[in-house]
């Protein structure tokens, strides 16, 4: 068998695992366990998974993943999405699809402490959804927009996946953070603008006005939202302001967010023990993708297929930036079948090297954050649109009253918002990367 062809079925029996629904981090770590042993056979498969999970785990940069999950469980259990959404209403109330807009703004503020897509929707879905069809808004636009809101959980530092990423590139998770910034706003206000479009182009989805009395909320919201405020330029000043390295502010963050939580009063001990089980259960679910993608990974390297596939690639006589586009779109392919963290697991450490052999006329730190950043405004995609879309499936779930296919079609203003967010950071690369100089 080729090289080609071996790894060709080794990605093949991944897929046919997917498709009898074995859970992403055993098909990977199936497929990975077929392709070492077909190459080198059993003595050095055993010797290589004797070190396997020690050689992951041992990373202190990993221990980051889970005190942001840790404190999005905090804000999400002691009522502070609440308090944003109100605050946002407030401040969105006097244009006509205010509440969605809100939405949106509340998504994006949750997503500064959470880091997590699937949370952020959940969260937020679970406030604004309710008030969304009090004041007369369609299904279609309401699950539409709260699932497209739910994504800047990951796009808004701190994200999960960029972190991940950073681990797998060993770049400086800070700067990535702040590559992050701007493009996540951009992608705020573009779902904003995509609201603002919707409602007039399409009349009847959202009412005229949202009925928000301005006077009486505008101080009680402020209020609600302060402790956040406070958490967010503690963690994130401390970080830029060199008081504390990223995974040092995730534990300062837990910190501020848990006795924010317990200064609304609603944080109860129950509550505590779902914050730790769930992000025990999240972070393990993480880090068995870790293990699977790492048999996986290795099993492909062995085959030499991305070093010929780099190679290849970068003797084609074509725009460095034809190459990103092409992997961006396999990546909103890859989407319809994975989900964001198991596609950047299994595939930067194939694509990476590629992109670095390339010639964008920046340095290579440069090159590498800007790459990250564009990876991850393209696997959102794979959270919105069909015939995945697992935000949609999380947020249709608690709108039982909506058809799934009113939810699609509330995503597509969305993710027409997001080809074109996505395809201007392709272009002007400076977009992303001019907060980095000010990063030490």
């Amino acid at each position: 068998m080729s090289a080609l062809t071996l790894a060709l079925s080794i990605f093949g029996v991944m897929l046919a695992l997917m498709v009898v629904r074995v859970p992403i981090a055993v098909a990977m770590f199936a497929a990975g366990t077929y392709g070492y042993l077909y190459q080198v056979g059993l003595p050095p498969f055993l010797n290589n998974l004797n070190g396997l999970a020690f050689a992951r785990f041992a990373s202190y940069d990993l221990s980051v993943i889970p005190l942001f999950i840790l404190m999005g469980n905090f804000a999400t259990q002691g009522g502070i999405s609440k308090a944003l959404f109100q605050f946002a209403s407030v401040l969105m109330a006097r244009f006509k699809g205010g509440l969605a807009m809100a939405a949106v703004g509340a998504s994006a503020a949750f997503g500064a402490i959470c880091g997590s897509s699937i949370a952020t929707a959940a969260t937020i879905t679970s406030v604004a959804l309710p008030e969304m069809k009090r004041h007369g808004y369609s299904g279609r636009l309401a699950t539409g927009t709260l699932a497209a809101g739910g994504t800047l959980g990951i796009l808004i530092p701190p994200s999960v996946p960029l972190v991940i990423y950073a681990i797998l590139t060993e770049q400086n998770i800070a700067k990535l953070f702040a590559a992050a910034t701007i493009p996540g706003i951009i992608a705020m206000l573009g779902y904003m603008i995509a609201i603002a479009i919707y409602v007039r182009v399409s009349p009847g989805h959202a009412p005229d006005h949202d009925g928000v009395d301005l006077p009486k909320m505008s101080l009680q919201a402020l209020m609600g939202v302060l402790p956040l405020a406070i958490v967010f330029l503690v963690v994130f000043g401390g970080i830029y302001g060199g008081l504390f390295t990223p995974t040092e502010g995730a534990g300062v963050g837990v910190a501020c967010t848990f006795v924010a939580a317990l200064l609304k009063g609603e944080l109860t001990l129950h509550k505590v023990k779902l914050c730790f089980l769930s992000t025990a259960a999240a972070s393990a679910m993480i880090f068995m993708i870790f293990i699977g993608a790492d048999m996986m990974n290795t099993a492909l390297a062995l085959t030499q297929v991305p070093g010929q596939l780099a190679s290849v690639i970068q003797g084609w006589d074509v725009s460095p930036y034809m190459v990103v586009a092409g992997i961006l779109i396999f990546y909103v392919v890859l989407g319809a079948v994975m989900d964001e963290l198991s596609m950047i697991l299994l595939t930067i450490p194939i694509f990476f090297p590629v992109i670095m052999g390339l010639d964008f006329g920046m340095s290579q730190e440069h090159t590498a954050i800007w790459f990250g950043i564009m990876v991850l405004m393209t696997v959102g995609f794979g959270l919105l649109a069909p015939p995945v879309g697992l935000n949609v499936y999380v947020v249709n779930g608690l709108a039982k009253d909506v058809p799934i296919v009113e939810s699609y079609k509330g995503v597509m203003p969305f993710l027409a918002s997001d080809v074109v967010r996505t395809t201007l950071l392709l272009l002007f690369p400076p977009i992303s990367l001019w907060l980095v100089q000010f990063v030490g």
